[in-house]
């Protein structure tokens, strides 16, 4: 009997909740502002690039807050090095764009939420069709409705922050 396997997104350093690492230095946090680990397995035949996005579901915006948006990762890229979202670092692989996030500049901003309930982190992996024709003064509202056209696949987790 054969086996299908199935896109799927996958962290080294993930459970179900953020690291200290991952929340913001500012706005009452003391954290590193550190984008994760990522890496992706069985992506389509047709992939021509990759974006990942980090949202959370759970600001109190009206529409929720992207923490981190880039595209143009390269087909034969299968994972991002924890911290690639700091753009003077110099870890993203070449021709990866980092676009605006709701903080209005490019590169992952830590998590930052609010009193309350735990917010809900939506990470997501997009094999692509296409490279994207956007660069990084794109906002993530520009660069989700262009992933929605040529998206092929995409695999996510979510993960847990409360304010600590």
């Amino acid at each position: 009997m054969a086996t299908e396997t199935s896109f799927t997104l996958k962290s080294n350093e993930l459970g179900g909740q953020l690291a200290n690492k991952h929340y913001a230095n500012g706005m009452g946090y003391t954290g590193q502002n550190q984008s994760p680990q990522l890496y992706w397995e069985h992506a389509p035949a047709a992939t021509q690039s990759f974006a990942v996005t980090i949202y959370d579901l759970d600001a109190p915006t009206g529409s929720g807050f992207w923490h981190w948006v880039v595209f143009n990762i390269p087909q034969n890229i299968h994972e991002l090095a924890a911290g690639a979202g700091d753009p003077g670092k110099d870890l993203l692989p070449a021709g990866a764009i980092q676009s605006n996030t709701d903080a209005g500049m490019p590169g992952y901003i830590g998590a930052a939420p609010n009193d309350g309930p735990a917010h809900r982190y939506l990470i997501t992996v997009h094999a692509l069709s296409e490279k994207l024709e956007l660069n990084k003064d794109a906002t993530p509202a520009l660069v989700g409705f262009n992933l929605h056209f040529v998206t092929l696949a995409k695999a996510s987790l979510i993960v847990y922050g409360q304010k600590h």
